[in-house]
């Protein structure tokens, strides 16, 4: 018999590993954080021994979902301007308020959407905001896993005057953290329309130094697309392709207004496309052609933006809209399947996260797990467990969430945050919201 760390029992497996294995009656087995066996409870037991051994009976187990594009901080922002166009909503309501944060309100706000994303089942993201130190001290707290970096602007930001101050935070964030197990490091200029193309070819030349990602926004709406033509003379996937930006390393999100020959260079040069059906949906920018996406060979992952525009931070309800938004789009029940969608959530994503070792439950592969309630009634009976992932579950079903073989949350219970405190500060925080939309109007 093996000693390890942790052992976790539940009815049902699904593992999202290459084959798609489900395991019914089955058992993982942890170490230092690592999964070190997945297989049959009888097989496990006969194998493993452990003093923290969690039995969770009538529970699904799955690998956290990874959310591929947000901005976490805005959860102070949910609410505060909906209803409105893209580019009203963040020239008038959104980028004013903005200027105004401070280190401590956008520590605040991360630590308040990783709380969300624990309760329903997230363990991963990937963050573009303003002073995203403080997100990383968020998550340092937390426990959850981000690739984050700095929203880039040619204008003055909140964490800094002008670009190129803006892009040595950058390295200096790169320095400081990246030492960190869950935190990791990308460069974010923040779309084509906030930048020039000196801004966007030094940003692909520190990322390529620096050997980390890229994340944009990219052909979000037709609108964008105009501009871009106006200033440019391209559209914004020709233009991003011009200065050596799609490759592998890159991940663009939206996708939204992109033709045929557009979804083609995304495939050939593996760029990533992070999907927000339901943000895409609440401003009204359009419907990525995912379908198209997919049978090119894009990468597409899922995202649910931030909580100012969606206005919530949680994967299951964003993909069964998700599955839901391009049936309707093609009129084809058969698009958008269950299983696609989920591999989106998951495997696809970690791939924009650039970790291999999260998005599935496998020997090897980081712990990050989370457990189902299939005691709910929205879950019986149980024939497809994929299809009641994607399609009944809401995310409150979820009832233990771990990252690295550390529990978060189990129960109804954080272990990681004094989420008492947040609400209370939360309740403080709206005040401030109101008085700088009040004095903007």
């Amino acid at each position: 018999m093996q000693s390890c760390d942790t052992l976790l029992f539940a009815e049902i497996i699904v593992t999202q590993d290459e084959s798609r294995s489900i395991i019914y009656n089955g058992g993982v087995a942890i170490s230092e954080g690592n999964i070190m066996c997945i297989d049959t409870a009888a097989a496990v037991r006969s194998q493993y021994t452990s003093e923290n051994v969690m039995e969770l009976g009538n529970s699904l187990l799955m690998p956290g979902l990874i959310n591929s594009h947000t901005h976490a901080a805005m959860t102070l922002l949910r609410g505060a301007a909906d209803d409105l166009p893209l580019m009203d909503w963040l020239n008038n309501h959104i980028f004013p308020v903005e200027q105004n944060l401070t280190a401590e309100k956008v520590e605040l706000g991360a630590l308040l959407a990783c709380a969300e994303m624990t309760r329903y089942g997230t363990t991963s993201f990937c963050d573009m905001y303003l002073i995203e130190d403080a997100t990383y001290k968020a998550v340092d707290q937390s426990g959850l896993r981000v690739l984050g970096g700095e929203g880039l602007f040619m204008f003055p930001s909140p964490a800094y005057p002008d670009f190129d101050a803006g892009i040595k935070l950058v390295r200096e964030l790169e320095a400081k953290w990246n030492k960190h197990p869950r935190i990791r490091q990308a460069v974010m200029p923040h779309a084509v329309y906030t930048t020039t193309p000196e801004i966007l070819t030094t940003c692909r030349e520190v990322a390529e130094e620096l050997d980390i990602p890229i994340h944009i926004h990219l052909a979000e709406t037709p609108a964008e697309t105009k501009a871009c033509v106006e200033s440019f003379g391209k559209r914004p996937v020709e233009y991003a392709h011009s200065l050596g930006l799609l490759s592998g390393r890159t991940t663009v999100a939206h996708a939204v207004d992109v033709t045929d020959d557009e979804i083609s260079l995304l495939a050939e040069t593996g760029t990533n496309v992070a999907h927000n059906p339901e943000s895409n949906m609440k401003l009204a920018s359009g419907m990525a052609p995912v379908e198209k996406m997919l049978a090119k060979g894009v990468n597409v992952t899922l995202g649910t933006d931030g909580a100012a525009s969606n206005n919530a931070l949680n994967m299951f309800t964003e993909m069964a809209s998700c599955a839901f938004l391009h049936k309707v789009q093609l009129l084809d029940p058969t698009a958008a399947s269950a299983q696609t969608v989920l591999d989106m959530a998951t495997c696809n994503g970690a791939r924009t996260m650039g970790q291999s070792d999260i998005g599935s439950l496998a020997v090897g592969n980081q712990a990050d797990i989370i457990a189902i309630d299939l005691t709910q009634p929205n879950l019986l009976p149980m024939h497809n467990p994929v299809s009641q992932l994607v399609y009944s579950t809401t995310g409150a079903e979820v009832h233990m969430s771990m990252v690295a073989g550390e529990v978060l949350y189990r129960d109804g219970k954080y272990l990681k945050i004094d989420y008492p405190a947040l609400i209370d500060a939360a309740k403080d925080v709206a005040k401030w919201v109101q008085k700088k939309i009040q004095k903007r109007s």
